[in-house]
């Protein structure tokens, strides 16, 4: 019998491990919060995210140092505030422990325009929460004829998606929980220059997925199940065989 309970324990530890993701290298992510083009006056953060535990975030302007951040969560925010058109540009963080650069992330742009379009509405089919697998169909609206719009995911460094005047909805199919997240929009129009629409009200997708994860549950929940009555098992056998008294 406790061949069998081991084999059971040792069953769902190798669910559990197989399960969880495997480390790899250090790599760093870089995104704007809010995503999108901010107003004169306005303000955006610059997120920088590594799977290291120690060690400084150097932001980077152009090939040129500006500020460092100890690392704090695995993640340091660098703030913009009151933006002038002086704060446009590409920015990059490198990670560093002590003089040692340890990784470098891609650019993340930053643009700073004055907003003269009306601002959009983004809106999801069938809903806010989706099971993996589902289409789905984002739509931004906006009330201007020959307006584009972006699609932005918060934490991703590009656009998901242009969608041209001719083009009202971006669709996802077959979306996996990297398709979660908050989402906004923003339009434009091009003309001698561009002009811009502030960004839309975010709407965040949930994706549910009830296949891997729901096995390990399952699976574990019936190794419990079946040590359970194996224990519950032997107490009736032990108390069976005790002899009794006359």
């Amino acid at each position: 019998m406790m061949l069998l309970v081991t084999h059971v324990l040792a069953f769902g530890a190798w669910l559990v491990a197989h399960s969880k993701a495997t480390p790899s290298a250090p790599t760093i992510s870089i995104f704007l919060k809010p995503p999108g083009v901010i107003p004169p006056g306005g303000s955006t953060t610059i997120c920088c995210s590594c799977q290291g535990d120690n060690g400084n975030f150097v932001l980077y302007k152009k090939g040129h140092q500006l500020r460092s951040l100890e690392l704090r969560g695995s993640r340091a925010e660098f703030s913009i505030s009151n933006a002038t058109h002086e704060d446009t540009g590409p920015y990059s963080c490198h990670y560093v422990d002590g003089d040692t650069v340890l990784a470098r992330s891609e650019t993340v742009d930053v643009m700073v325009e004055e907003f003269r379009l009306p601002k959009p509405v983004l809106s999801v089919l069938p809903g806010h929460e989706v099971v993996a697998g589902s289409y789905v169909t984002f739509r931004c609206t906006i009330a201007h004829s020959s307006a584009g719009c972006f699609l932005y995911l918060e934490g991703q460094v590009k656009t998901l998606s242009l969608l041209s005047k001719e083009q009202d909805d971006f669709n996802l199919s077959h979306v996996h929980k990297g398709n979660g997240g908050r989402y906004s929009c923003q339009c434009f129009t091009r003309g001698a220059s561009f002009e811009w629409s502030a960004v839309s009200k975010t709407l965040d997708l949930v994706v549910r997925d009830y296949t891997w994860s729901n096995v390990v549950r399952l699976a574990l929940a019936a190794g419990v199940l079946v040590l359970l009555g194996l224990i519950m098992a032997e107490a009736v056998h032990s108390h069976q065989c005790r002899p009794r008294p006359c």
